[in-house]
Order: structure tokens, then C-alpha cells, then sequence
């Protein structure tokens, strides 16, 4: 797969992911992903982001940085949004907060095998304290 094929792919997950189009991950997750060190497998995957975005009903998906050396890709998404209660241990509860994930993702036959994921929780808290 080359760095271009893989970056297509890539955004088209991001895409199903904005789309909340739980039925087509498949075609981006494997069956037994691995997030974080944990194996959640596609149904995993998908309760995982099905509770993000009950939790974030304005959650969006914004790719700010992508680099692809297949099998790899590394991503830093942001994010701004209005989770509706706690978040990472914190009280949120409707304000608004910006953040950025820095992810890296390994792909294997076109879909995701496993997934490392920082979320930048100090950026968090310094806006829960500075009240913005």
C-alpha cells in the first residue's frame, strides 16, 4: 500500500467516524483492533465511539496533521466541542473545551489492527481553570 492509498483510507475513516456511520467501520476496523493496549475488536470500536458521542453530541473529527509511512499513520486530530458532563475525570459538563489527540494507528489489509492514543488532558484543564 502506498503512502497516498494509505492517507485515502485514512480520511475515509475519519469521514465514517464524522458521519457516525457505525455500519460501515468495518470496512476501516478490524475485527480484532486493539486500542490503547486493550483489544475491543470492530464491536468494541464501535461502543467505544457510540458512548464518545453520547457523551459529546457535537464531537467532530478534524485532522490537523497526517503522516503515513505504511503501515503506520500518525495523526493529530483536534477537537472542539461541548462534552455534556465529566470528561477524562474532569467536570465539563457543557462548556465548551478545545483539545487536540495525537494518535498513531497500524493498518494491516487496509484496516486498523491497533491504535495508540494520547488525548492532551492538561490542555483541558488549564481552560476548566482560566474559565473559558
Amino acid at each position: 500500500m502506498t503512502k497516498t492509498e494509505l492517507e485515502d483510507i485514512y480520511r475515509g475513516y475519519i469521514a465514517c467516524l464524522n458521519r457516525q456511520d457505525w455500519a460501515d467501520l468495518g470496512r476501516f476496523v478490524d475485527d480484532g483492533a486493539v486500542h490503547n493496549g486493550r483489544r475491543l475488536g470492530l464491536e468494541g470500536y464501535v461502543a467505544m465511539l457510540e458512548r464518545d458521542f453520547d457523551e459529546i453530541p457535537d464531537l467532530r473529527f478534524n485532522v490537523l496533521m497526517l503522516v503515513c509511512d505504511p503501515p503506520y499513520v500518525a495523526c493529530r486530530l483536534g477537537f472542539d466541542c461541548h462534552p455534556k458532563a465529566g470528561f477524562l475525570g474532569l467536570d465539563v459538563n457543557g462548556r465548551r473545551i478545545s483539545f487536540a489527540e495525537n494518535v498513531i494507528y497500524e493498518f494491516h489489509g487496509g484496516r486498523i489492527v491497533e491504535v495508540w492514543s494520547v488525548i492532551d488532558k492538561t490542555a483541558i484543564e488549564a481552560q476548566l481553570v482560566g474559565g473559558n
